[in-house]
């Protein structure tokens, strides 16, 4: 039982973590408006936040490997709520980036720690990551349907501050959980370290495919963050233009954007299940050579197409997500897992802290037509990076004996 709510709450983890960090997103369609700021003009100041998301994942895997992966995630639901209840009293955009900079801070911890903890000591790690993945997505996906919701209701500052409430909660319940399980977890870790440290590695790959394998997740993790961190924070503007017809409040805007990431989240389950028993290089191939097409065919249309051929390419940017993560998993040793998923993701997240920069300056020059275009050219770069991953192999094919 312990075990099932620790998974939970890493669950519910990952969901606030990607919920706070959008959650601008779709507040900036009510706040510009009051602040006298165009959407180019306001959406930089929440770049400091992706820019903290990608820089902190270093220091917080270190610090969970070399401290305690338990606590780090306790900081994690305390200062996340505490940054974003701060956001909600920011006056002007200085104090509102300064604060989203913080929410940056602490949504950095989640990866590396969070991420670490569902494999540990997993053998099919596939399905536990896309569970965990789902959870995340329906973050992405909520937080425009809840922003949107708060901001209609009871202003924009709402949409910060409740949430905030509500994480710090879960961390007073999380650290109830921790609370009355530190014997069994201090049992559990005393009789599992000789083992760690007579661990040999995992992959079961010689040292050039190794690199090789390695080189691959982290270009085609720059890659596909891009796609990923541009198309869930634009998705709000993109629906508030193009679906005119039936979506004209923040409200309407965040209900449509939340069905398509709620349902895109659960590709994730489609591609645990297949990495699970299939080659993950042919996954890849075919979730990534999809996506290109989808996002040519987006460029120029409004209205129900726009919304169909949104789903379609969301759903194949979020079920590209869990490959990496078990490749990651799979070539690595317990020990130094936090920080090899945090040398991940600081590329991940140092890539995308650059999307919100480039939407500004193509939306403002160009439009959407043309970030489509873009995208389209990343998706295809995507594709023919996995195409030099090994076609076979024990990494590829099915997991490794895990290396707990």
């Amino acid at each position: 039982m312990r075990d099932r709510l620790n998974f939970l709450f890493l669950n519910l983890g990952h969901f606030f973590d990607h919920f706070f960090i959008l959650v601008i997103a779709t507040v900036v369609l009510a706040l510009g408006p009051q602040w006298g700021l165009a959407y180019d003009e306001l959406i930089p100041y929440a770049t400091p936040c992706f820019v903290m998301f990608g820089l902190g994942a270093i220091p917080s895997g270190w610090l969970a490997d070399k401290w305690s992966r338990e606590g780090m995630m306790l900081v994690f639901f305390l200062g996340i709520g505490a940054a974003s209840i701060l956001a909600g009293f920011a006056e002007t955009p200085l104090e509102l980036g300064a604060c989203l900079l913080l929410v940056g801070v602490f949504a950095s911890i989640y990866h590396p720690v969070g991420i670490a903890m569902v494999v540990h000591g997993r053998q099919k790690t596939g399905m536990p990551l896309a569970v965990n993945g789902v959870f995340g997505n329906l973050g992405v996906a909520s937080a425009a349907l809840v922003a949107g919701f708060l901001v209609d209701a009871a202003g924009w500052q709402a949409a910060f501050i409740l949430p905030g409430v509500v994480s710090i909660a879960l961390g007073l319940a999380y650290a109830v959980l921790l609370w009355n399980g530190r014997h069994a977890r201090a049992a559990a870790l005393a009789s599992g370290a000789a083992a760690r440290k007579a661990a040999v590695g995992s992959m079961g790959v010689d040292r050039a495919t190794l690199i090789r394998i390695s080189a691959i997740v982290f270009l085609t993790t720059a890659l596909g963050s891009m796609i990923f961190q541009c198309m869930t924070f634009a998705l709000p503007k993109i629906f508030d233009e193009r679906l005119a017809g039936f979506a004209t409040t923040p409200s309407e805007v965040g209900w449509w954007a939340f069905v398509v990431f709620a349902a895109a989240a659960f590709a994730q389950l489609v591609v645990g299940y297949l990495v699970d028993r299939h080659s993950a290089r042919t996954i890849f191939l075919l979730v990534a050579g999809l996506q290109a097409p989808l996002f040519v065919v987006a460029m120029n249309l409004a209205g129900v197409p726009a919304l169909v051929t949104a789903l379609g390419f969301m759903l194949l940017v979020f079920g590209q997500i869990p490959i990496n993560d078990v490749l990651i998993a799979r070539i690595s040793k317990s020990e130094w897992r936090s920080r090899a998923f945090a040398g991940r993701l600081i590329v991940s997240f140092g890539i995308s802290a650059t999307a919100i920069p480039l939407i500004s300056f193509v939306y403002g020059a160009w439009g959407f037509a043309t970030l489509f275009a873009i995208m389209a050219a990343l998706s295809a770069a995507v594709c023919l990076v996995v195409g030099f991953l090994p076609r076979r192999g024990a990494v590829l094919s099915q997991q490794p004996a895990a290396a707990e």
